[in-house]
């Protein structure tokens, strides 16, 4: 008998399940794939060179909480993300910052000119509705066309006018000179990789994993108490009221025999060829090795489900499926599927801290 059944092993799936089994749960996890670690898993290659399987996982975060948890299961590797991005045959920074509007233009603008550069181009939009308000609002059209809206209509199949604000938005506008595409406290790589951080993570005797399952295949054979499934809340209920839109990836793996490639971890492609960016895992990892490996993301309609899509339809079809998901006992949704919402990794984790807590106050209750 296990005191819950959790549904998936990525980060929303195993984080539960290390803090059930610390409180003296007994946990089974099943996974459909025949790995843990979800999306963020990595492994070696036939060359040696550790690669995340479903695209580039940069860790970061501004909450102490989160980051003091997942070190009780990793080493940590200092690391700041830098992304450049290919507009007008040279690769300048994103997110727009005053080094990358200097070399754009072939201005020496202070970070107050920039504000002034920026402000003078901007078009001020109100309301600010969609992810074409965002950009043009921040920085006027040109730019917009420059960096955003050829690589949103690839990534997302949708011009940046018909999604949601909170696309664009992720992506900030600087004055200054940071090139940093993160500016969170705490910036960091799991030193021996995601899939070894998740395999202490899920070493407590009161774990058990069950991978390349359905979990449809088990749940009525398997004595449990309460389910938690970090799936697509659609696939549960057998896609009633229709299915959610996902953008999906493929990934285009290539080592190459030389020590680098780019200049940089990830190079993003606005306008040109049918793959959004090129990242290099050995930027991210600090691996030494004579050989490096790269990844192409082409995005996809097809495939696993990655990207929740954010229109306001699509939400509402989600909350249809939340209504139903709140008529049922001992039954969890959580995590970037479960919720149809886009998390970063410390949001999921954060997720299923805060859920966990919750589950603790009903069992106490």
């Amino acid at each position: 008998m296990f005191d819950y059944l959790i549904v998936g092993c990525g980060f929303a799936g195993a984080v539960l399940a290390e803090r059930l089994a610390n409180s003296g749960k007994r946990v089974l996890i099943v996974e459909k794939r025949d790995h843990i670690a979800g999306n963020a898993y990595d492994h070696y290659n036939e060359d040696g060179i550790l690669v995340h399987k479903y695209g580039p996982h940069i860790f970061h975060t501004n909450s102490k909480e989160v980051f003091n948890y997942l070190s009780r299961f990793t080493e940590w590797r200092s690391y700041r993300h830098r992304v450049l991005a290919s507009v007008d045959g040279q690769l300048v920074p994103i997110p727009i910052n005053a080094t990358t509007i200097n070399k754009l233009y072939g201005l020496n603008l202070s970070s107050d000119e920039v504000c002034g550069f920026l402000a003078n181009r901007a078009e001020k939009r109100s309301p600010v509705l969609t992810s074409e308000d965002v950009v043009v609002n921040a920085v006027g059209r040109e730019l917009y066309e420059k960096f955003f809206r050829g690589y949103t209509r690839k990534q997302w199949e949708l011009d940046p006018s018909e999604l949601d604000a909170s696309v664009t938005a992720r992506v900030p506008t600087r004055s200054n000179f940071d090139d940093r595409y993160f500016t969170d406290t705490y910036q960091a790589m799991p030193l021996h990789g995601y899939t070894e951080m998740f395999r202490k993570m899920l070493s407590h005797p009161n774990i058990s994993v069950m991978l390349k399952t359905d979990y449809r295949d088990i749940v009525e054979i398997i004595p449990h108490g309460k389910l938690v499934f970090t799936g697509p809340i659609d696939s549960y209920f057998d896609y009633c009221y229709g299915k959610l839109p996902y953008r999906s990836i493929d990934f285009k793996f290539e080592t190459l025999n030389r020590e680098n490639f780019q200049e940089t971890g990830t190079v993003n492609y606005p306008n040109d060829n049918l793959y959004t960016r090129i990242t290099e895992f050995k930027y991210l990892t600090g691996q030494e090795h004579s050989k490096t490996s790269i990844v192409y993301e082409y995005p996809t309609a097809e495939g696993d489900p990655y990207y929740p899509i954010p229109r306001r339809e699509n939400q509402e079809l989600y909350n249809r499926y939340k209504k139903l998901a709140e008529t049922l006992d001992d039954v969890y949704f959580t995590g970037r599927l479960g919720t149809y919402k886009y998390y970063n990794m410390d949001q999921v984790v954060a997720q299923s801290l805060a859920l966990f807590k919750k589950l603790e106050a009903v069992v106490e209750y």
